[in-house]
């Protein structure tokens, strides 16, 4: 296993609820270090990324608030990420709301592109995160990370790092999805992307699912990006996350994935996002997502 560098991105400029810039100390809280080196992993922690807080800043445009402050720490992130798989190491961001995946992958997409490589992405989330700011209800970037990713909405958003867009929709799958907007449907379906809802789930199995999705990306990618969102989880096991959705994933689906995932050796980065800990009874969240990113590391029951 290649050096694990963590980067905290505390940012909640992409979501109506507070409380998920404190995500990062969450999870660094629980021990997620710890339980890496553990693995006899080398663990570095990079730190945060600087972001301003609501407080001092204003909204230009309700339909893409806080814009500008989210494509400065988005492009920072993306500087990191891109640096670290330079170095040949495995780049691990925690957020944070989902907007972390703007710059994350903004990053990975400018290493491929330089090194001729193709980037496959595993997007686990309750919400599709397909929203642009023609069709977003809320203005809120952190539903728009998914599609930005895939090239669809604000040049701001989509142009990051000189690139879009950042991955192929076929070489996408959008997993555990139970939320949807029309307009989300809308875009989803013109891209084709692979999506399995919490109805697949649960007729197929996690396994199932998960096990078809890498053995497809690894036929057509090079680089194989995991972004988690912590709503995934069914919001009773996982009460502290930024917009719980009920009917999610449980915690052995949760793990199965996870560990499906590592005994692939064919993931190379990855982020979680939306814990939040105001919201958390005992950091119970946080603890669970820790053990999760260990069991994605190779953490295995026996």
């Amino acid at each position: 296993m290649k050096t694990i560098e963590i980067f905290g991105f505390p940012m909640d400029l992409g979501a109506s609820r507070r409380g998920v810039d404190m995500g990062p100390s969450a999870i660094r809280l629980a021990g997620l270090q710890k339980q890496l080196e553990d693995l006899d992993l080398k663990v570095f922690d990079r730190g945060d990324i600087t972001i301003n807080p609501k407080e001092v800043l204003n909204i230009s445009n309700p339909k893409l608030k806080y814009l500008e402050e989210i494509v400065s720490s988005s492009t920072n992130l993306a500087v990191k990420v891109e640096e670290s798989l330079n170095n040949n190491n495995f780049p691990l961001c925690i957020g944070g709301d989902h907007s972390i995946a703007i710059g994350s992958i903004a990053g990975i997409a400018s290493h491929c592109k330089k090194h001729n490589k193709k980037l496959g992405i595993i997007w686990v989330d309750a919400h599709a995160d397909m929203n642009t700011d023609l069709s977003s209800p809320s203005g809120n970037i952190h539903g728009m990370g998914f599609s930005a990713s895939l090239g669809l909405g604000n040049n701001a958003l989509t142009g990051i790092m000189n690139i879009n867009p950042k991955a192929e929709p076929q070489n996408c799958a959008l997993i555990g999805v139970r939320s949807i907007d029309t307009h989300e449907r809308e875009n989803m379906n013109s891209l084709g992307i692979q999506v399995y809802s919490m109805h697949e789930i649960d007729k197929l199995g996690i396994f199932a699912i998960i096990t078809k999705v890498i053995e497809d990306l690894k036929n057509k990618v090079d680089h194989i990006h995991l972004s988690f969102d912590v709503d995934a989880i069914d919001p009773k096991i996982a009460p502290g996350v930024g917009t719980p959705v009920i009917g999610g994933l449980s915690y052995r689906e949760s793990h199965l994935l996870m560990e499906v995932i590592a005994e692939s050796g064919c993931l190379s980065s990855m982020e979680i996002a939306e814990v939040n800990p105001i919201l958390d009874n005992g950091n119970r969240t946080a603890e669970m997502v820790s053990t999760m990113i260990a069991s994605c590391l190779g953490l295995k029951i026996y």
